[in-house]
């Protein structure tokens, strides 16, 4: 089972694709930062703040860009771009994950481990290895069955039934 620890030491596997659109939308951010200020400062001039509801708007989007910039810079700092891997024996950053529910083998599903950020990249639905099934998975191979805490406080176990390279 895979801690905290184990998974920054990872850092955060992104395609190049997903890198670059995680890059622009950075910098687009990055280059608003002027428009926004100056939108604050003529919202400020026109009058009464505790009545300002413009001035309010404006800085409440500042402080959503402003949080987006930071989640960007460190994501991208973390992150490891390239290939996913291109052999699968064991759940890890870059492979998808066929898995069966506990008492249900016809119910399956089929997911990418990776960063959240690649789900626009692919139509496979994608797992943090952060999350409760994402931390539980990692490293399990097939035929292995782990078990994680769902958010809702239940016990649910599956069993890995593949593991393959991720093919964009």
């Amino acid at each position: 089972m895979s801690t905290p620890t184990d998974q920054q030491d990872q850092g955060v596997w992104l395609t190049q694709e997903a890198h670059d659109r995680l890059r622009a939308e950075l910098d687009q951010l990055i280059a608003s930062r002027p428009a926004m200020a100056k939108e604050i400062n003529d919202r400020r001039e026109e009058g009464d703040l505790k009545e300002n509801g413009g001035y309010h708007a404006a800085r409440e989007e500042q402080g959503k860009a402003e949080g987006r910039i930071r989640q960007l810079t460190d994501l991208l700092r973390k992150a490891r771009v390239g290939a996913a891997p291109t052999e699968a024996t064991n759940a890890a950053l870059g492979t998808v994950i066929t898995i069966a529910f506990d008492g249900d083998e016809d119910d399956t599903e089929k997911f990418l481990l990776g960063s959240r950020e690649i789900a626009g990249t692919t139509e496979l639905t994608v797992y943090s290895p952060e999350s409760a099934l994402g931390s539980a998975i990692v490293g399990a191979a097939p035929g292995d069955t782990v078990t994680y805490t769902a958010p809702n406080g239940k016990q649910i176990s599956v069993k890995v039934l593949a593991v393959e390279p991720f093919a964009p």
